[in-house]
């Protein structure tokens, strides 16, 4: 049987690839266009609707994670070409509900008052056995710090920071690290720019791992080399280089941008 319209094409979707996630309303909201494999264009309808479900609790069935993410962090994220546009205008036109999502009260509710939620990024350091660093070229078009050296690195998830630092290894280079070879190193707490979401980035040390460094998402690293301590590229990440500074010195924690 086929649907009925645009809108039924879309629920039903959404109860094949995430059963659980029951949206009461939906409006069509923009008409945007897309380029087909083909390279014929193709109209996108796009609808609006509000949830305000936990994403932990639905059955996802297509994807690999599903999140609630503020307009102000989709600069972190890799999006479909306009999706971000998008997102922002939408944003702009429709003030959040004076209800936010269960999750976020969720945790606004476990937190003491006035806390602040901190992004939490996890960094690979390594020395090879001429006392060089791996650092990566990011793409010219990545949202953050693109043509600029930085070590290997990525956001926790649902996840612990070692976990995290395994996974991200094996997916961006191929290296196969074992818990029990890394250690902290250094901490750096970072606040980019007045008003922007706090930063803890943490730097494990792999004493051990399998494997040599390969390109294994070119959307975001287009090159790994060994650099010298003493000889970084330029480029390099302002953080990256304070927290090199500060494990050669010996220190464990840098503060960049706070006053």
């Amino acid at each position: 049987m086929e649907d009925t319209s645009l809108e039924a094409t879309l629920r039903r979707e959404l109860a094949e690839e995430v059963p659980g996630l029951n949206v009461d309303d939906l409006t069509p909201y923009a008409l945007e266009a897309a380029t087909s494999v083909d390279g014929f264009a193709v109209p996108i309808q796009v609808f609006d609707g509000r949830w305000n479900g936990d994403p932990e609790t639905v059955d996802l069935r297509e994807g690999v994670l599903l999140r609630w993410f503020a307009p102000d962090t989709l600069e972190q994220l890799h999006l479909s070409p306009g999706l971000g546009d998008l997102i922002r205008r939408h944003a702009a036109e429709h003030p959040p509900a004076s209800s936010p999502p269960a999750s976020t009260r969720l945790l606004r509710d476990e937190a003491p008052e006035g806390t602040e939620l901190h992004i939490v990024g996890v960094h690979l350091y390594l020395e090879d056995n001429h006392g060089r660093i791996l650092l990566g070229l990011r793409h010219p078009d990545s949202a953050y710090a693109g043509n600029t050296w930085h070590f290997l690195a990525g956001h926790c998830e649902r996840e612990s920071a070692v976990a995290c630092l395994i996974r991200e290894a094996q997916e961006e280079a191929g290296l196969v690290i074992k818990a029990e070879d890394v250690d902290l190193v250094h901490t750096v707490h970072v606040l980019d720019a007045p008003g922007a979401q706090p930063r803890l980035q943490l730097v494990f040390q792999a004493h051990r791992w399998q494997g040599k460094p390969q390109l294994r998402e070119r959307n975001k690293c287009v090159s790994w080399d060994w650099w010298p301590a003493n000889a970084l590229p330029e480029p390099t990440v302002a953080y990256t280089r304070a927290a090199i500074d500060g494990i050669r010195h010996g220190r464990l924690y840098t503060e960049l941008g706070w006053t």
